[in-house]
């Protein structure tokens, strides 16, 4: 029945024609451009939930194709396609935009700033978001991949803290730079490849160059990747950028602009290059696996509510690298649904945190201590929050977790085990954060701020609904999620061209043979 409906090109082109409605709404009509920026992005979700139901398992890898001529001359085309991968990560957009207004209602001082403009923004960031993900022609990809830095980055210049400035030419610089290493990659692709675009085309001709090539090629892309993720070390722009931006632009930032990243490693590095992947798997593991334990430890040491959270996500970024350089389906497939369950539990708790700081005025831990007391809903809220961002059993990223390490086991334990640890100081980050913000005795100066009396209200219990829903359902029930990323995960590894290891069998007496 959907067979031939352009379900790609329309979920892109809306946002970028919602974008220019809200920003065409004159300033003084502020409440206007918040109605039309949520109604637009529900219709957005509406029409993402009608491809995930059109989505065929059992069919073929790539679906929803649609192409259209662009330049000629370069065999560039404006070519959209959905996998498993690509198909989850677009639903996980779809929610959290919506949810992310709908948060940001009351973030603009519209004294002081447009509000048409930042929700105009926002809906901006979603085209562009959107776009990279459907893109199945590498030089729209990588398009997309530069043109989403800059509605980010006026949000954060704009509309952000107090050192937005810093911060937001901080993020631009650090991405800028890893946009230029892919460039170089997508010109030598095009050079190698048979003056082609076409990722299809382009898998079946790069098996013809020569190993060199293909490493240096490999490089550039996960240069770019690894910045965008971020992975260590290339993590240092994140905490800056996610301290300062306004937490509903945050949340879209952590919870989905850097999956950019680690999509780009399955859908690009991988297939295209197997065996640059293979030889720098060992690399990509140690980095990886410092990520986890550093920025774990970093985090610890926080007392901005905003930047602990940002470093959370970079540890949290370790286990979905490790999950993709093991190179096994269960890591695979685990690291995927990583990538949906931390944008459900870190947007969440990057929009509690939000709540909270938008009540204090403040982000630091330090002028919190024992919020609780005033507002027991909220600090519930960010309690299970952040259980959730701990991979508590029962919450969604416990499955993901869980997948990852097991699979990594089975073929690297001490990069395994040592990941693991990651998960001791995550519960002592979260505890300690929830224990000085929302426990023990009142900070007496938070009964002088009339905000903080106010608990959690109508609106924001229908921001962080769906969230906790979300992540309590994919919790007990990840198989409509599994069902749809496994076949894509699946034939990534063959394209990498390598098997799972044989499972070990037992004797009587329970020793392996």
């Amino acid at each position: 029945m959907f067979a031939d409906f352009p379900f790609l090109s329309l979920l892109t082109l809306l946002p970028l024609a919602g974008a220019i409605v809200v920003g065409l709404i004159p300033r003084t009509k502020g409440q206007l451009a918040k109605t039309v920026a949520l109604v637009w992005s529900l219709v957005v979700l509406l029409l993402s939930v009608f491809m995930w139901i059109a989505f065929k398992v059992d069919g073929d890898r790539f679906q929803f194709h649609e192409s259209y001529a662009w330049i000629p001359s370069w065999d560039a085309r404006f070519t959209f396609a959905a996998d498993g991968i690509a198909l989850v990560m677009l639903m996980l957009i779809a929610v959290l935009t919506p949810v992310v207004i709908l948060a940001s209602w009351h973030d603009v001082d519209e004294s002081k700033r447009s509000v048409p403009t930042y929700f105009a923004l926002l809906l901006a960031f979603e085209f562009t978001m959107i776009g990279v993900f459907a893109a199945a022609d590498v030089f729209l990809f990588y398009v997309f991949f530069e043109v989403m830095l800059i509605p980010m980055y006026f949000i954060i210049g704009s509309f952000g803290g107090p050192r937005r400035q810093y911060a937001a030419v901080k993020f631009f610089l650090y991405s800028l730079v890893g946009g230029l290493f892919m460039l170089a990659s997508v010109i030598g692709l095009w050079v190698v490849g048979g003056h082609t675009f076409d990722f299809s085309r382009l898998i079946e001709s790069l098996n013809a160059i020569d190993q060199n090539t293909s490493r240096w090629l490999f490089l550039g892309f996960f240069v770019a990747f690894a910045i965008k993720a971020p992975f260590f070390p290339f993590h240092t722009w994140l905490p800056d950028a996610g301290g300062a931006a306004p937490a509903g632009a945050a949340a879209l930032l952590v919870g989905v602009m850097d999956k950019v990243g680690t999509f780009g490693i399955l859908r690009y590095c991988l297939p295209l290059f197997p065996e640059a992947s293979r030889w720098f798997a060992p690399a990509a593991l140690v980095l990886a696996t410092i990520g986890i334990i550093y920025a774990a430890l970093l985090a610890v040491g926080q007392n901005d509510l905003k930047r602990l959270v940002s470093y959370t996500s970079i540890a949290h970024f370790g286990f979905i690298g490790i999950g993709i350089f093991a190179f096994t389906t269960q890591a695979g497939s685990g690291a995927v649904l990583y990538m949906v369950n931390h944008g459900l539990a870190t947007g969440l708790l990057f929009i509690v945190v939000g709540m909270f700081v938008a009540r204090r005025g403040s982000n630091l831990v330090s002028d919190f201590g024992g919020a609780g007391k005033l507002v027991p809903v909220l600090a519930g809220v960010l309690f299970f929050a952040g259980l959730a961002s701990l991979a508590l059993p029962g919450t969604a990223p416990f499955i993901s977790e869980f997948l990852v390490l097991i699979g990594t086991f089975t073929v690297h334990p001490a990069y395994a085990v040592i990941a693991t640890t990651g998960i001791i100081l995550a519960a002592a980050y979260v505890l300690w954060m929830v224990q000085r913000t929302t426990q023990g005795t009142l900070n007496p100066a938070l009964e002088e701020v009339p905000a903080m009396r106010k608990d959690i209200t109508m609106r924001e219990k229908v921001v962080v609904a769906p969230l906790i829903l979300l992540l309590i359902l994919l919790g007990f029930y990840p198989k409509p999620v599994t069902d749809v990323i496994n076949p894509a995960v699946q034939a990534t590894m063959q394209d990498v061209g390598t098997t799972d290891p044989a499972p070990t069998a037992v004797t009587a007496n329970g020793r392996a043979r």
